[in-house]
């Protein structure tokens, strides 16, 4: 009897022993401080990964995060959005900007050329006989242009806006009138911008993306103004003079050619006009640019973003 009931009491003691053991073990195991790190875990992964909350820290709000985000994108040396004065759109196929000078530059420079200019023509549409020599230049070199039209020239020659446009030529807004946009206010401003926006939609069923007001006169509502329009506001950083070339000039054509050439650059925004000269001077000037390793921007490639 005595036997049995040591044997009892042992058994008991065992068992009792057994499961503190177990409890104890599962502790431990759930311990961090029991856990080794893992071997898997490379260096660059430890960085790359982000911190999560602790206890002690409630996550960070939405706002929050947003900030954090614009404060990591700053400090990286690739041009954040919020950093570029135009942003890119890849999906939509843009490849280059303008940038604060007014100069067109490869968003990538790895897969865009940067000696490139950008070609552009104010002041028209005139007359057929100004018109189709630039329209035939531009064909033979396989370039496209900026066309900034005037809307009192539109209302009086809706055809050759339909065949610039026709041409496959891009068309741009320069106001109504042609007049010294900064010295007006709003309400004239705004009248001077969105009638041409409105006739060329009607005539193309397309809405200028670009604008420039004549004679680079400009202030706060004109910028206002174009940008609730959707227009990229821009001026430009090569003049042919080939508008205030005089009387004194016997070679309107080459002095055009050479007033180009001595302010080429890679990006230059080129304002011309809708001359005689001009019309004589551009296949020849074209050609020289193309000598030089330059190549002609398509308009349709430059980042509009202007919200």
């Amino acid at each position: 009897m005595t036997r049995r009931r040591s044997a009892s009491l042992w058994t008991t003691t065992a068992c009792a022993a057994t499961l503190l053991m177990a409890l104890t073990g599962c502790g431990s195991q759930n311990s961090p401080a029991a856990q080794p790190s893992s071997p898997s875990a490379s260096p660059a992964a430890s960085a790359s990964a982000t911190p999560s909350a602790t206890a002690s820290q409630p996550a960070p709000s939405a706002s929050a995060s947003a900030s954090a985000s614009t404060d990591t994108n700053a400090a990286n040396p690739t041009p954040s959005a919020s950093s570029a004065p135009n942003t890119v759109d890849t999906a939509a196929g843009k490849t280059y900007r303008m940038n604060k000078a007014y100069n067109i530059v490869p968003i990538d420079k790895t897969k865009s050329p940067d000696k490139v200019v950008l070609l552009t023509f104010d002041d028209g549409p005139k007359e057929e006989a100004t018109l189709k020599p630039l329209l035939d230049a531009l064909d033979k070199h396989h370039a496209k242009a900026i066309f900034f039209v005037n809307g009192y020239r539109i209302k009086a020659h809706p055809e050759l806006l339909k065949e610039i446009d026709a041409r496959g030529q891009i068309i741009g807004n320069h106001s109504y009138d042609h007049i010294m946009l900064g010295k007006e206010k709003e309400p004239k401003i705004r009248d001077q911008i969105e009638r041409v926006q409105s006739q060329v939609k009607e005539l193309t069923g397309k809405t200028p993306e670009f604008f420039r007001p004549p004679f680079a006169s400009s202030n706060d509502a004109v910028r206002n103004v174009s940008k609730e329009n959707g227009l990229l506001f821009m001026t430009w950083s090569n003049g042919s003079l080939d508008w205030d070339l005089g009387k004194k000039v016997t070679n309107k054509p080459q002095a055009v050619i050479d007033n180009v050439m001595k302010q080429l650059h890679p990006g230059a925004n080129i304002l011309m006009h809708e001359l005689p000269w001009t019309g004589e001077a551009l296949d020849s000037l074209l050609t020289q640019l193309e000598a030089k390793g330059y190549s002609f921007v398509d308009p349709n490639t430059i980042e509009v973003n202007v919200k």
